[in-house]
């Protein structure tokens, strides 16, 4: 099966927009992932941040303890290793995270659900870097929809009064070094499907990424160097009464060869608007969709913080 995640390419979209909707489509279908080449993210851009991001994690431990958000869910801010684990695992997964987020515009309404981002003047480029590569994935997030929209029958621009305002999260991802053996029953992250609408995954060319195929079959995601991993979230499985499965996946812990190296990947979570009624659509029931009760986006989001241990009960 390993031609599963043959690579599409993103200048596809330009000339031919319905036979790339129809290769993103199918591959959600059988994997719910896919990967995508030629995209249209700065490599600056790219390094410039993996660079901020590395030397924010190279901060002392008390030093980016002052960007905890605990308190908020870990929606923004700094999460320390060891705090999040995947729904129903005790274990806690081996890794630290940052989140960028969308600024609320004043007098939105939303100031409260989608709070300011902290500065980090201990690395001097970090925001500007950071933002930069939140808005070039934001961008290319909402193109991605247009494809999606057109699969499922749906006008062109369907999705994107849903996603303006969406409670969208760049993370920073950190796997520390295994220089010692994890706890038992531990992995880097363990088998979890995502919240959002669509997950834009770069760096991903470590090992250890795995998707668990309807067969029950687990299978390795290499993406080629300059390629990035898109796949599906909870929030469009529910949309499309799991017409595009959001498919269990994990990042398994490296081989000993491997264990002395950090991993670093930053998924961007596109997620719709609080407000917005995830609704199965007709189409996807007539296709044999389930027909999940409907859910705003915020009390969804709400209930899978608390079931991954985000928020306290």
């Amino acid at each position: 099966m390993t031609d599963l995640f043959r690579p599409i390419s993103y200048s596809r979209l330009a000339c031919d927009a319905a036979g790339f909707s129809d290769e993103i489509g199918a591959s959600f279908r059988e994997t719910g992932f896919a990967v995508i080449a030629d995209h249209p993210v700065p490599e600056q851009t790219i390094a410039e941040a993996n660079a901020a991001m590395q030397a924010f994690f190279a901060l002392p431990a008390d030093v980016k303890a002052k960007y905890d958000d605990s308190q908020g869910g870990g929606q923004r801010g700094y999460t320390a290793f060891g705090a999040e684990n995947a729904k129903g695992k005790a274990e806690a997964d081996q890794k630290e995270f940052w989140h960028t987020g969308r600024e609320a515009p004043a007098g939105s309404g939303l100031e409260g659900v989608m709070r300011p981002t902290p500065s980090v003047p201990e690395v001097p480029e970090f925001d500007d870097a950071t933002r930069a590569l939140y808005d070039a994935l934001d961008e290319m997030g909402r193109k991605l929809l247009h494809s999606i929209a057109l699969h499922l029958g749906l006008e062109e621009n369907w999705f994107d009064d849903k996603v303006a305002m969406g409670n969208s999260i760049l993370r920073l991802l950190h796997y520390p070094p295994q220089r010692a053996a994890p706890p038992e029953g531990s992995v880097r992250a363990g088998a979890h499907e995502d919240i959002n609408v669509i997950t834009l995954l770069l760096g991903a060319e470590e090992a250890g990424l795995q998707v668990k195929h309807r067969s029950g079959d687990w299978l390795d995601i290499n993406p080629p160097p300059g390629a990035l991993v898109i796949n599906v979230g909870d929030m469009l499985q529910r949309l499309t009464g799991g017409i595009l499965p959001s498919t269990t996946h994990r990042v398994l812990n490296p081989t000993p060869e491997r264990a002395k190296f950090p991993r670093y990947s930053t998924p961007f979570f596109l997620h719709f608007a609080p407000d917005v009624l995830i609704d199965p659509l007709p189409q996807c029931l007539a296709e044999g969709g389930t027909a999940f009760p409907a859910i705003t986006a915020q009390d969804y989001l709400l209930e899978r913080l608390r079931e991954i241990g985000l928020i306290k009960n």
